[in-house]
């Protein structure tokens, strides 16, 4: 299969060098010329099939990979679960924190470090760049901590992420470099882009984007849809919501129900930053600063995957791309004093603790009652100032996240300026 650019469907590229370009050498984003539709048989025998089983069938029709070396690579990548936990009967949360760092990215960052290290050329290093508002950043860095012929930059802005989520950037091996951008993530995202469009520079460096851009970390991330399904005992007019900032995992969805993953719908659910909401209403995409909030994963003026779902419902005859997108997507909006007293509300009723995002997609799973499943992006425990503002108290913390307060940081402090950034590239 290969893979097009949302800017100039002529270029084409192969899967093995799309994911180490990121974005399309024009600036676009990687779309598969197709999206297969799955079998019958696949869905009749989904209930037995495990997580690695069920990536296998996603993930094949997209890579040039034999069956068994793709199995290995899920493997290694997804070893651990995505459970469905059922709260107080009523909400069902999809659970996508159990992996290293204890965030739904863990999933799409493994999969793009094993199969980047399969493709990577011998003798070459690749130099990955990324920029997190809150958890991309550590699920890449543990993906690539210690991973030969990789230099990974990861860019995050200054005093907004927590403690916890800084550790995680911060506190790696040598090949890792967090770069802490006096600004926001908008700033890091740009620079980031203009260092993948900076031609000179690519001329004598190789790189990749570890963001959602880059279709590695992207297509991955369809396979716990299906997981959820799998888990779902009422299949039946289902919607899943999805905590939505730079809307990969919501796009990954929409890529999977285009699969034909039988749900009703999928529901954005954002902070005070709607410009996809707004989106939704208007017809209109208008982009804009970010604005801080508790769900800072979320804060992003300007998602970068919109292009993808704009495409992914292009009608180029009939100009009803707006219409097309409304029939599979809704949307609702969440303020930081509503993320708090959802946090508070679940902890009071059923003694279980939700993270800002996934109070978000709480919220919205309240507005539009029915047989939903909220997608968990993060545990809690990342969030501890949040949480005991909530609820007046702060559980322990797992052991995965307390032994992070006590390692050392490594960080370098820059202005959002990209000459700054190349000096650093170029060491």
């Amino acid at each position: 299969m290969l893979f097009y650019s949302t800017k100039d469907q002529s270029i084409k590229s192969k899967f093995e060098e799309a994911i180490f370009f990121g974005p399309s050498p024009d600036g676009g984003l990687y779309m598969p010329e197709q999206i297969p539709s799955l079998s019958v048989e696949f869905f009749d025998g989904l209930s037995d099939l495990s997580l690695t089983q069920i990536a296998l069938e996603i993930l094949s029709p997209f890579t040039p990979l034999d069956r068994n070396t793709l199995e290995g690579i899920i493997s290694r990548a997804f070893n651990f679960p995505a459970p469905l936990r059922v709260v107080g009967e009523k909400f069902q949360f999809l659970e996508l924190f159990h992996g290293p760092t204890l965030a739904f990215k863990d999933f799409g960052a493994r999969f793009m470090a094993q199969i980047m290290a399969y493709f990577r050329p011998a003798g070459s290093e690749i130099n990955i760049l990324v920029a997190t508002s809150g958890d991309t950043g550590g699920a890449v860095a543990s993906a690539f901590s210690g991973l030969p012929g990789f230099k990974v930059y990861i860019l995050f802005p200054k005093g907004k992420v927590s403690l916890l989520q800084q550790k995680q950037l911060t506190t790696w091996d040598e090949n890792i470099q967090a770069l802490e951008v006096s600004g926001t993530f908008d700033d890091c995202q740009r620079l980031v882009k203009a260092a993948f469009g900076d031609l000179g520079l690519r001329e004598h460096k190789s790189f990749a984007s570890a963001n959602s851009i880059n279709i590695a970390r992207l297509l991955p991330q369809m396979v716990y849809f299906f997981e959820a399904f799998k888990q779902a005992k009422n299949k039946d007019d289902l919607s899943i919501i999805v905590p939505s900032g730079n809307f990969g995992n919501l796009t990954a969805g929409l890529f999977a129900k285009r699969m034909g993953l039988p749900v009703k719908q999928f529901i954005a659910a954002t902070n005070i930053n709607d410009i996809v909401p707004q989106y939704l209403i208007s017809g209109k995409y208008e982009t804009r600063v970010s604005r801080e909030t508790l769900s800072n994963a979320m804060d992003v003026g300007d998602p970068s995957n919109f292009v993808r779902i704009l495409d992914l419902y292009k009608e180029p005859q009939n100009g009803s791309t707006w219409n097309k997108i409304k029939e599979d997507l809704r949307y609702h909006v969440v303020s930081d004093e509503e993320t708090l007293n959802n946090i508070r509300e679940v902890y009071d009723q059923y003694d279980y603790i939700m993270d800002p995002h996934t109070a978000v997609a709480y919220g919205a799973a309240k507005a539009n009652p029915g047989n939903n499943i909220i997608v968990s992006t993060a545990h809690w425990a990342k969030f501890e100032t949040t949480i005991e503002k909530a609820i007046g108290i702060l559980p322990p913390l797992p052991s995965a996240l307390a032994d992070l307060l006590n390692k050392h940081e490594k960080i370098i402090p820059i202005q959002p300026q990209y000459e700054e950034l190349l000096e650093i590239i170029k060491g």
